[in-house]
């Protein structure tokens, strides 16, 4: 198979790449009832707005939510918030279901021996959590919030994911929902694909493919190890 170009996300046209690194959060799983959830309880504790902290906290780190809504208080109150956030987001996974797609897909990557890993802003025992109630498959490589000290938006976590499984930013495609993750994947070099991402956000220009669904990706192996990835309808 020849290699093909990556283009923009209008023209429809193929991406290739060697690996992938997924999000997890709105991209691999619904979990979006536990998360509003939790964080209405924080909001209901805090009095703020549920309308202002849901528009800020996805895609983001805990604590980087936490530390912006609870500006000014000790560290230590913070880092008491975040376990008790943490605490109720890993034992509450009632509603998390897989994506439609999501275990196809990772399927298909490890029949066809597609390096991925999920990499996502939530910490180790919430991402589990989730990862086991939806079914997915054991990823190669899971970064989590514990293993980068700056969290989506900024590249650190996804450039990580990238070197641990052996490949440069430039080779993997960053599968995302959330602006933050988005302006991550791009802010590393990645490739990005984004899923289900709101219309509004900002440069979505420059993604490689803008879909609805993870059903809408067919993916192909080359005898090189290129992975073309197209949409399927």
């Amino acid at each position: 198979m020849k290699s093909i170009k990556s283009l923009t996300p209008e023209a429809g046209a193929a991406v290739k790449c060697k690996g992938f690194l997924f999000d997890l959060d709105g991209t691999l799983v619904d979990s979006l009832p536990v998360v509003e959830r939790a964080w209405r309880q924080f909001a209901d504790r805090h009095a703020i707005s549920h309308d202002e902290l849901l528009a800020f906290i996805h895609g983001k780190q805990a604590i980087t939510s936490i530390r912006h809504f609870l500006a000014g208080q000790s560290e230590e109150a913070i880092q008491r918030e975040f376990l008790a956030l943490e605490k109720v987001e890993s034992e509450d996974t009632d509603g998390i279901t897989a994506l439609p797609g999501a275990i196809a897909l990772l399927e298909t990557l490890n029949s066809i021996g597609v390096p991925w890993a999920i990499v996502t802003s939530g910490s180790v025992p919430v991402a589990t959590a989730r990862r086991r109630v939806a079914n997915l498959p054991m990823p190669e490589v899971l970064v989590t919030a514990e293993r980068v000290q700056r969290g989506k938006p900024e590249p650190d976590a996804y450039l990580l994911g990238a070197e641990l499984l052996g490949l440069s930013p430039q080779e993997c495609v960053v599968v995302e929902d959330a602006p933050a993750g988005v302006a991550s994947g791009l802010a590393a070099g990645c490739r990005v694909i984004a899923v289900n991402a709101p219309a509004d956000t900002p440069q979505l220009d420059k993604v490689d493919l803008v879909i609805k669904r993870l059903d809408e990706l067919a993916v192909q192996k080359s005898a090189n190890g290129d992975v073309i990835i197209t949409k399927n309808r």
